[in-house]
């Protein structure tokens, strides 16, 4: 099996490092200093299940790769419309794409038999149909990411947390090449059970970035601040209440309580969200994903969303001034 991670960051380096180390045939591609130090010295994982170094293939240039098996996509959601050069030199006939990305995904309403919304785009995620042109939703394999690693310096990847990646088909058939990844995934030392809806793993996950994420950047609190201030608390889960009602209008059934789901994000202890890295690194915020599409599909399923519609406006008022020069108009 031969994959290609397009953007070896955090997490993608540490996923191809993963399944080389379990023997599948990797091609990470990188850029800059990250680039230069894993083709020097490989991919040095630092964890408490264990350091170890993997030495696959790394370029910048995905014309060198050619067609692969898979495409694990560690960008952020909001490169994926612009992505499509980068792509193309990896895509042979059945080449699928994983993308392991945060929020609601571009292929959402895809293969959801029955729903009234089937087939519908979301438009904040997948603007005029821009990220559906370059990433076919027939290639689509969904991926949920329950592990957190840091990049400590080039080409070394810090796992601090989680080796969780649930697959899944935007159909729900528990597919071969669904089957085919798990395996080397499990056999590179990672957690990558195969659902049969995983929609249900999407909004679990998405209760905690849709209301942590955005407020961490308005309040540059840690996850544990946030939950131990109590009207932030109380705030955190009224957005979480307002999601699930979201979820089950849009067809899915996450089972788990807004209260285990805040405790649970509260012994992460003080760690900065993605969302509040981005914003200290001087990054564009991944906000569409996160929390635009959910308030997108509110309007689409009909159901009142108050707390995330203000907190959307906010965030994306401070995503606006954060880009924009003092004194400028």
């Amino acid at each position: 099996m031969k994959v290609a991670v397009l953007g070896a960051g955090a997490i993608g380096a540490y996923v191809g490092a993963a399944l080389h180390r379990g023997g599948t045939e990797v091609h990470l591609i990188a850029r800059r200093a990250h680039l230069a130090a894993m083709r020097e010295r490989g991919v040095r994982v630092l964890s408490p299940r264990g350091d170890f170094t993997a030495h696959p293939h790394v370029t910048d240039d995905p014309a060198e790769v050619g067609e692969v098996d898979f495409v694990f996509l560690g960008l952020k959601a909001n490169s994926y419309a612009t992505c499509g050069d980068l792509l193309a030199p990896l895509l042979g006939p059945e080449t699928a794409i994983v993308a392991a990305q945060n929020g609601i995904p571009w292929w959402y309403f895809h293969g959801l038999k029955g729903h009234p919304l089937e087939g519908q785009r979301v438009e904040t995620v997948d603007p005029g149909g821009s990220v559906t042109a370059a990433l076919e939703l027939h290639r689509a394999i969904g991926c949920v990411v329950y592990c957190s690693t840091v990049i400590e310096e080039p080409g070394v990847i810090r796992h601090l947390e989680g080796t969780r990646f649930s697959l899944g088909e935007p159909g729900g058939e528990i597919s071969a090449r669904c089957k085919v990844l798990s395996a080397s995934m499990i056999a590179g030392g990672l957690k990558a059970p195969v659902e049969a809806d995983l929609r249900n793993d999407i909004w679990i996950k998405l209760m905690g970035n849709v209301a942590f994420n955005p407020l961490s950047a308005l309040t540059r609190a840690t996850m544990a601040q946030m939950c131990e201030h109590e009207d932030t608390r109380e705030l955190v889960a009224t957005m979480m209440t307002e999601t699930m009602a979201i979820a089950r209008a849009a067809g899915a059934d996450p089972r788990i309580s807004v209260e285990k789901r805040i405790d649970g994000a509260w012994r992460v202890g003080h760690h900065k969200t993605s969302m509040l890295q981005d914003l200290e690194a001087g990054k564009p915020l991944e906000i569409d994903a996160i929390i635009g599409a959910v308030v997108e599909l509110a309007g689409l399923t009909g159901v009142p969303a108050p707390a995330l519609r203000y907190v959307h406006a906010a965030v994306s008022l401070l995503d606006h001034t954060s880009k924009v020069p003092v004194g400028s108009h």
